[in-house]
């Protein structure tokens, strides 16, 4: 059982207006308000859905039976344009040209034509339509494949001595130290027949590869030198990334050989720290290293060895120069000294920490506990009065230390009715909708992409709440607080979008059912899929709290349950029983503690008995911070957040988080506060944009 996850929205009965009573905390002089359970604004605004015909009509043409009738009986539905693409791309090796070149004229400016035109390039390159793809090219395409295709065309048209040709060959060419694809072969060996490709360029992608730790691109890169030296200076290179030894202390003292050396040290370091830590002073000598090259192999021979729990963890942290420190190490030498509760320690390296990383929840929770175990007590009250200003694990569990009552701001911008009808009516978020409910999410958010392009910041809030309306939660995720990389802090405020409910009679029954919190059970969801029935991970767990279909088959068994089927798991109410059941199991064979049963659920259990056995007696949340696997251990501080959402969701309070990632259900249940200074201030969204003129679409 793995995944990632999405959510929904609760019953009616948790759709009413944000309304606050004034109170003071204890030991506070700011006046705070108590925040009830999050009420719906707005109405739900539905979006048309395809009906049976249009999805038979889908599923006709990838099958390559879509008679020509069908398609012109759908000519003025929204998605007609990605029928005509699904029946297109069956034959894009026969396709006439006149035919793909219609297409593109008629719908080359939407999602649907970008589309067609990157799998109708490949298309055409296979077939040789040099021409044509030439005709159909734009500049912002992105695909290396299809840039060094594009290179190709160029090629066979006779145009690869133009400066230009060169110029853009070169430029890829040393645009990464890693592999390429196939696609490059033959611009690549064009440039090289005439000139092109110099012995100083091939050792300038030498060297980006050897800092990559690439040895199969460095031995490509050396191979047809100019120069018979410099290949087989290239070729013993490579062959050192591959198995470093002490024979580098015959190279010569360059600055490549000092590259390749430290880089390969730092390969070796992550399989054999021991080796490499026993290889670096006698090569770092001979070839001179500077102290950032002696770093990089330090930090490897420490990072591996901590995140193993290993012996001789803190000697080899030591060793590493500060300057070699990143956020990853700082993070490590911490949990190497939780991990022998050596509690000064773990202090000095929260301190020892750049001040935005040890502002973080996380830290500031940890260094107010290390604190308080070396006998700081005042400096313990004041960090973990800093860390309850968080809404998040590490912020809720210092206000427990604190005995004061949870922080949480939402916000609910005010929108009115009319503008969110708008924004439902915009034909790209149409089309993405249909899209999503069709199981097509790659064209979907293709479409969503579109209509963000165009939406302001309020606009995009306005559709996350539309798509939302639609079933499609996981947006809430994707389109708000970080979105094309321009980060919205404020929007981390806008809990009723963040986490929806739905499902929510069934998590209720289930949860009863197995004796587990319906607040735990929301939030495993919300981490697994999001609330999406049609979840599938790589793995093939499925549905909304990704099940294995294995897992789901031996857990039915042991419930009486009958198998329907791996398939059965995107049924939402199956999905839920089997989740909760095998969460139960799990609980019963692991005593009960749902920190160390969510880490199970997400690592395994073979992770989960190794981390039991090396901490047994560890506190929960010491515990957790030394999980081994980045993911689990961001993953258990994450559900048990969600958890205590969720429960105020659902309760208007919530069950102590520290009570809650033991199994406790009978201590005190704690309010939900914001300070009346730090709480968001609502705005109201304005009209919807109104699609761009390139965007419009032909009906």
């Amino acid at each position: 059982m793995l995944g990632y996850s999405r959510a929904m929205h609760k019953h009616a009965a948790l759709l009413t207006s944000l309304l606050c009573a004034t109170s003071l905390i204890t030991g506070s002089a700011r006046a705070q308000t108590t925040v009830p359970a999050p009420k719906r604004a707005n109405s739900p605004v539905q979006v048309a859905l395809p009906n049976t015909d249009l999805r038979a009509a889908f599923e006709a043409a990838e099958r390559g039976t879509l008679p020509p009738a069908t398609l012109a009986a759908h000519a003025n539905h929204p998605l007609a344009g990605w029928l005509e693409f699904a029946a297109l791309r069956r034959d894009l090796a026969t396709l006439p040209l006149a035919q793909g070149d219609a297409f593109l004229r008629r719908r080359g400016n939407e999602p649907v034509g970008a589309a067609f035109r990157n799998e109708w390039l490949a298309a055409l390159a296979k077939r040789n339509e040099w021409q044509a793809f030439l005709g159909h090219w734009r500049d912002d395409i992105e695909s290396t494949s299809l840039r060094c295709l594009q290179l190709q065309a160029r090629q066979q048209l006779g145009r690869s001595n133009d400066p230009g040709w060169v110029r853009d060959a070169q430029a890829l060419w040393r645009s990464s130290g890693k592999s390429l694809p196939d696609q490059c072969d033959s611009p690549f060996a064009q440039l090289a027949a005439q000139g092109g490709l110099t012995d100083a360029l091939r050792w300038e992608r030498f060297d980006l590869a050897a800092d990559a730790q690439q040895a199969g691109v460095m031995r490509s890169s050396a191979r047809s030198m100019a120069s018979p030296t410099d290949a087989a200076l290239g070729n013993t290179y490579a062959s050192y990334m591959d198995a470093a030894d002490g024979s580098a202390s015959g190279w010569a003292k360059t600055t490549r050989s000092r590259l390749v050396a430290s880089a390969a040290l730092a390969k070796l370091g992550k399989a054999a720290p021991d080796r490499a830590e026993a290889l670096l002073p006698g090569v770092a000598s001979a070839l001179g290293f500077s102290e950032t090259e002696r770093g990089r192999v330090l930090y490897q021979v420490a990072l591996w060895t901590v995140a193993s729990y290993l012996p001789g963890a803190q000697q080899r942290l030591a060793n590493v120069p500060l300057a070699s420190y990143d956020a990853s190490l700082h993070e490590w030498q911490v949990r190497d000294a939780l991990s022998r509760s050596d509690w000064r320690t773990a202090l000095t390296a929260i301190r020892r920490m750049p001040e935005k990383q040890r502002s973080d929840s996380r830290w500031t929770y940890l260094a107010a506990r290390t604190s308080e175990l070396t006998g700081d007590t005042a400096g313990a009250r004041a960090l973990y009065t800093e860390a309850a200003k968080k809404s998040d694990f590490h912020g809720f569990l210092a206000a427990d230390r604190l005995d004061q009552p949870y922080t949480l701001c939402p916000w609910q911008p005010v929108v009115r009715q009319g503008d969110k009808q708008a924004i439902a009516r915009d034909p790209a978020l149409v089309r993405a909708l249909q899209l999503f409910n069709l199981d097509r999410k790659s064209w979907a958010l293709r479409e969503w992409k579109e209509a963000l392009s165009r939406f302001s910041d309020e606009q995009r809030r306005i559709a996350v709440e539309v798509a939302q309306d639609n079933g499609w939660f996981d947006r809430a995720v994707f389109g708000l607080l970080n979105v094309d990389g321009k980060q919205h802090p404020e929007e981390r405020n806008l809990y009723l979008l963040r986490f929806p409910l739905h499902h929510d009679d069934s998590i209720r029954r289930e949860s009863a059912r197995n004796n587990l919190d319906p607040a735990w059970v929301a939030a495993e969801i919300r981490a697994e899929s999001v609330f999406d029935p049609k979840a599938r991970s790589s793995a093939d767990a499925r549905g909304l709290m990704q099940v294995l279909p294995g897992t789901g088959a031996g857990v039915a068994a042991k419930i009486g349950m009958p198998w329907r089927g791996g398939d059965s798991l995107y049924d939402a109410d199956t999905n839920i029983a089997l989740g909760t059941a095998y969460l139960r199991q799990l609980m019963d064979k692991y005593g009960g503690k749902p920190y160390q049963v969510i880490a199970g659920y997400n690592a395994g259990p073979a992770p989960l008995g190794r981390w039991m056995s090396q901490r047994p007696t560890m506190d929960p949340d010491f515990w957790i911070e030394t999980i081994s696997y980045k993911e689990t251990r961001e993953y258990v501080a994450r559900v048990l957040s969600f958890s205590t959402v969720y429960d105020w969701r659902l309760n208007g309070d919530a069950l102590r988080v520290s009570d809650r990632m033991v199994g406790s259900t009978s201590g005190p249940r704690k309010r939900f506060v914001c300070s009346t200074a730090a709480a968001p201030q609502p705005k109201a969204a304005p009209a919807p944009a109104k699609p761009a003129a390139t965007s419009r679409r032909r009906r």
